[in-house]
């Protein structure tokens, strides 16, 4: 049977990428050799957690901002790792490379041509992916034990523990990922993405069980962030485990307002909600929407502009001035968004047992900070409503003071 054209245009096309890839850095001057092995490692194990990073960004899980810094991090960390590998530059004449060149757009063509008639089988041509191969790779399993060696003489280095941490996770060695987690834990500042990265090692070390720590874990990043994404995701997924369907609601139905309407997650978060039913407050057997509600807007007193930056968090919360400090609902915004008009729901809480709507009155607090930490901070600013009852609009929060 004669061969389709598409292939041999297909095949043509493979060729020639083929000795491109393979000519051009011959053509190109260059003062180094070849790439050791500790190099092909060290971007093996960049790349892994490279493509983490961008599934958690994709899946809502981190900001723009926090991926940003994540990939800078991690650039960093393997650029310092590159160049203490770099081999020293060895002289070499051109004539060698453009012999070389010659040889290999002669000889591949009429090489691979060869084989294939000799061995043509298609499915000879399937091969696992570099994922694949790099969480094999006993080089990258290497490195990253180097690197445990290494936080074992240097072991302040949080944000290596960190990455050690994570480099634990993407190898399937979560028992140690767990341990990791705990080094970084002691020496960085707190934070909900640690928090909930560490739940989420926690629980794959256990059969992917949330029981236990890792919902101690979720709690504590929900304490400190009550917007974070995946911490919402997972605490919903943790109440499902121990069969408490009225926080997984409140939970998710949280996750669902805060993510953009076109975001894939949205569909996934409704299906969820789906299985659980609606909230009680839309079946009509809770207060009603005024009252779960307070309404109104947060501007930034102009002689404080100076001390915010476009990009630093504000916290919205409403809190009972005569209860726990734990905020009844929250949400969170940059300052380039303020002024803000809000609404803060029962929807957001933090436990159905603590909401708006179950508050005698409350105060509406708003905070900018500068390290994005919920907890305050000397040098953040801040600003509170007079108490309202529940269902009050128009309410207004105006950030005038710096905490000291």
């Amino acid at each position: 049977m004669a061969s389709s054209p598409l292939f041999w245009l297909l095949a043509f096309v493979l060729v020639a990428g083929t000795l491109t890839l393979l000519v051009i850095p011959l053509l190109r001057r260059s003062a180094s050799g070849d790439a050791p092995a500790d190099q092909l490692a060290a971007t093996a194990v960049f790349r892994d957690h490279k493509r983490q990073i961008d599934a958690d960004f994709a899946a809502g899980s981190i900001t723009t901002a926090e991926r940003d810094t994540a990939v800078e991090d991690l650039t960093a960390r393997f650029g310092h790792e590159l160049a203490q590998q770099t081999p020293e530059p060895s002289a070499s004449s051109d004539r060698p490379r453009l012999i070389a060149a010659f040889v290999l757009v002669a000889c591949v063509p009429i090489i691979a041509g060869g084989l294939y008639f000799l061995l043509g089988n298609p499915a000879a041509m399937t091969a696992p992916s570099a994922a694949e191969a790099s969480l094999s790779n006993p080089q990258v399993v290497a490195m990253v034990d180097e690197l445990a060696k290494r936080l074992q003489a240097n072991p302040d280095d949080g944000e290596g523990w960190a990455l050690l941490a994570r480099s634990y996770r993407v190898l399937g060695r979560f028992d140690a990922a767990v341990l990791a987690y705990t080094e970084a834990a002691k020496r960085l500042p707190a934070s909900a993405a640690l928090y909930t990265d560490w739940a989420e090692a926690a629980a794959q070390a256990q059969g992917r069980s949330l029981a236990g720590q890792p919902t101690e874990l979720i709690t504590r990043a929900l304490a400190l962030d009550p917007a974070y994404p995946k911490a919402l995701a997972l605490g919903g997924a943790a109440a499902i485990e121990r069969n408490d369907p009225a926080t997984a609601i409140t939970l998710w139905t949280r996750l669902k307002s805060l993510l953009p309407p076109d975001s894939p997650q949205v569909a996934q978060v409704d299906a969820a909600l789906a299985r659980l039913g609606e909230a009680p407050a839309a079946k009509g057997t809770g207060p009603s929407v005024a009252a779960a509600a307070v309404e109104g807007r947060v501007e930034l007193d102009p002689k404080l502009a100076g001390n915010a930056a476009p990009g630093d968090t504000v916290f919205i919360f409403a809190r009972d001035p005569d209860g726990p400090k734990m905020p009844l609902a929250a949400m969170k915004i940059a300052v380039s968004e303020l002024p803000k008009s809000f609404a803060l729901t029962d929807a957001m809480a933090m436990s159905p047992a603590a909401t708006i709507s179950k508050a005698k009155k409350i105060i509406v607090e708003a905070r900018v900070s500068k390290s994005g930490n919920v907890m305050p901070q000397p040098g953040d600013l801040a600003g509170s409503s007079a108490p309202v009852a529940p269902g009050a609009s128009n309410v207004r929060v105006t950030i005038d003071r710096v905490i000291r």
